[in-house]
């Protein structure tokens, strides 16, 4: 048995001894403090004991509105798993615990949005426990407006209902802005003449929250343009933020009249001018709202003759007559504006007119050739006053209604046109026009003709004669001598006439030319084509027919030499005469033309030489001719024949 003070230390060291182990069993658990989570998403709450003890029981619990715990799982880890007890508490999907130990909630809903108590025993290391608290965020649906569709006044004194918006199914509660031409409206909640706008939340069984506010203001009419919307902000995890803006609306105010504008619509001029017969509008218009009646009138004196009344503030004059001239009103029957506006409004209306222009001559004027004091008068009247010219061809004449022809010629004969017009009045204007005939005896315009070559003619050219004549009535053409006369003659325009003729020059056609001639019932005049001195052909001929005789002389010759080559071999034929033989004979020139025909030069007009007769020779003689002043060639003694002149026998 121990003594008894044996006994005491060891209870105290026992007691020191459990003291230090308890010190060493202190247990840290580790969770997110808070987690944010949008709805419809999976969230895992993370539990971990700091010491990592060999062996613990890991606990969850949900606390309810009342602080109340309730169980949701109980798991030991065994392996890389958690093994245990999980409770759905009639969740679907149920809460679950991974192979970490997190608690899982999939398709997180706003009532999982609670405190979440993870709690882990380790036995003797002790017992510990922490709280996350879930946060679930859900955007609300579109931002809906219903404004006010009556029509609102602005003489109301009060603050009136603009308009309802609408932020549903949110969490948190939303928040609503209301805006005027995209600035926003700094309104309270306190009920005043300005305005104010109420609010009111709902939290629908889902556990969302819809939120309604309606806008109060009192109106002007400078509203009425203006654009106005609302917005609803809300919350995000991780201090984000979203906002959603509904649609821009206008409303339908209702304001006296304070202003009011007639005027003349299309067309018109500046000057308040419109054309006869054009269809005319008148246009009324007030700034009140809704449109007032519009009632229109013409002023007779004294008296107001009613025309229409409309709420579209717009009268039309179906072709407008120049006797609708004059006053026209326009009054907005406004029965809500003040007392000094001007709801009358009056205009003047000025119709202008243009009548047909008349002209003091027919539409064909006949005038003699060289007449003067031709005087044409273009009569125009219309209102504003019109202006009045003169043209012809494009080409101003005359600025005025009097048109005055002086030394009047065949180039004066055309058409001439009076034009009117009125500056201040687009389109209206007129015209008139007439011919001029001028009368007279014909005027005579030959054609120049020049020589084909060098200074004089020959005979025997060609020339191709044209005149042309004008004059009224239409001249004639004809000429003295006949040829050929083309099938269209050129055509020159301004009035002329042509006539041409092709003949060929000869000395008699020289001396007595060739005469054109152009008249009319006034008179006639003509013209005579002279040509001069005319050169013969004579020279030329005779060139001509000694170039043939030439040609006709080596072409004999080289007939002879071929003649001679298929004689070879016969005796005497193209041989050199024999020695000692008496010369032949020269040819006997003669100049006489009292021969026969067949001594006659084979040259005409010009120098020329006879053959003589000589002793025949026998047919197979070879024959050369001679010129005078030559000796013959291969010419055998004795022959005989025309010499120079043809092969006997060939």
């Amino acid at each position: 048995m121990e003594p008894p003070d044996a006994r005491a230390g060891l209870l105290w060291l026992t007691f020191l001894l459990s003291g230090y182990s308890g010190a060493q069993a202190e247990l840290h658990v580790s969770v997110p403090p808070r987690v944010e989570v949008m709805r419809g998403e999976q969230v895992a709450l993370d539990c971990t004991p700091r010491e990592h003890p060999e062996h613990y029981v890991l606990e969850w619990f949900l606390v309810d509105g009342t602080g109340a715990r309730h169980r949701l799982a109980s798991v030991e880890p065994q392996g890389s798993e958690f093994l245990g007890t999980v409770h759905s508490l009639g969740r679907v999907p149920p809460y679950e615990v991974d192979s970490r130990g997190r608690l899982v909630i999939a398709k997180v809903q706003v009532g999982d949005g609670r405190d979440y108590v993870c709690v882990v025993k380790a036995g003797a290391a002790g017992t510990s426990e922490a709280t996350s608290s879930v946060r679930v965020f859900a955007t609300p649906e579109d931002t809906e407006v219903s404004p006010n569709k009556g029509t609102l006044s602005v003489m109301d004194q009060f603050a009136q209902e603009i308009a309802t918006c609408s932020s549903n199914n949110g969490n948190p509660v939303p928040r609503i802005t209301w805006y005027r031409n995209g600035q926003r409206l700094e309104v309270p909640m306190e009920v005043n003449q300005k305005g104010y706008i109420t609010i009111r939340t709902v939290r629908e069984a889902s556990g969302l929250y819809s939120l309604t506010s309606t806008l109060y203001l009192r109106l002007h009419k400078d509203d009425r343009d203006a654009n106005f919307h609302c917005a609803a902000h809300y919350d995000l995890p991780s201090g984000q933020h979203g906002r959603l803006d509904s649609h821009t609306f206008r409303l339908t105010l209702h304001y006296p009249t304070e202003h009011v504008e007639f005027w003349v619509g299309s067309p018109s001029t500046t000057e308040g001018w419109v054309r006869e017969g054009d269809a005319v509008q008148l246009l009324c218009q007030g700034d009140g709202s809704p449109s007032p009646e519009y009632s229109f009138f013409r002023q007779q004196g004294t008296q107001e003759e009613q025309l229409n009344v409309n709420l579209k503030g717009n009268l039309t004059l179906e072709r407008v007559h120049r006797n609708q001239s004059g006053i026209y009103g326009c009054r907005v029957e406004d029965y809500d504006a003040d007392e000094e506006v001007q709801l009358v409004k009056k205009l003047k209306l000025h119709v202008a007119y243009l009548d047909p222009l008349e002209l003091s001559v027919p539409e064909e004027l006949f005038v003699f050739l060289n007449s003067s004091s031709t005087v044409v008068n273009c009569s125009a009247r219309g209102l504003p006053t019109p202006t009045v010219r003169w043209t012809k061809d494009s080409v101003t004449l005359a600025d005025g209604p009097m048109l005055s022809l002086q030394s009047v010629t065949f180039d004066s004969a055309g058409t001439y046109t009076c034009e009117a017009s009125t500056p201040t009045v687009p389109l209206l204007s007129r015209t008139q026009s007439f011919q001029l005939i001028v009368q007279g005896a014909p005027e005579l315009k030959p054609n120049e003709i020049m020589p084909k070559s060098g200074n004089s003619w020959t005979e025997g050219d060609e020339v191709m004669l044209t005149c042309s004549a004008r004059g009224f009535p239409e001249p004639k053409l004809t000429w003295s001598q006949r040829g050929d006369t083309p099938a269209e003659p050129p055509f020159e325009g301004r009035g002329w006439k042509s006539s041409s003729l092709m003949v060929k020059v000869t000395s008699a056609l020289s001396r007595e030319g060739v005469s054109c001639e152009a008249s009319n019932i006034h008179g006639k005049k003509g013209h005579v084509f002279h040509f001069g001195s005319v050169a013969p052909q004579t020279a030329q001929a005779g060139v001509a027919v000694m170039a043939v005789a030439v040609s006709v002389g080596l072409l004999l010759l080289v007939v002879a030499a071929f003649y001679c080559m298929r004689r070879k071999g016969r005796p005497g034929c193209c041989r050199r005469a024999e020695k000692g033989a008496p010369p032949a004979r020269e040819p006997e020139l003669s100049h006489s033309g009292s021969e026969r025909p067949e001594h006659t030069g084979l040259l005409m007009g010009g120098p020329s030489f006879l053959l003589q007769p000589r002793p025949s020779l026998p047919s197979s003689a070879c024959w050369a001719g001679t010129h005078s002043g030559q000796r013959p060639w291969g010419g055998k003694e004795g022959g005989g024949g025309w010499e120079g002149a043809f092969l006997q026998g060939m």
